[in-house]
């Protein structure tokens, strides 16, 4: 059994109006120092698999078919045993 730590965060060129939104709110509290905000999402999946590459295979398959969006999101994943 693996786990799977996912991040999916939107390309750079791709415009990201929450992360806008975020960041004017934290100007607007005196937080003056944050320069930029991007907002993601992060998924962990238990996968039960032989090997760490077969459970990395699952997840990026999993990334491309459905949990990331080819166009706009770009994506991370990390394998580690699970506890």
């Amino acid at each position: 059994m693996y786990t799977a730590y996912i991040t999916v965060t939107l390309r750079p060129a791709i415009l990201d109006p929450q992360g806008k939104a975020t960041h004017h709110a934290l100007q607007n509290l005196g937080f003056d120092r944050i320069n930029s905000v991007r907002i993601g999402k992060y998924m962990e999946l238990q996968i039960s698999a032989d090997t760490e590459e077969d459970a990395e295979s699952a997840a990026r398959a999993a990334c491309k078919k459905l949990l990331a969006n080819p166009i706009m999101e770009d994506y991370t994943v990390q394998i580690e045993p699970a506890r």
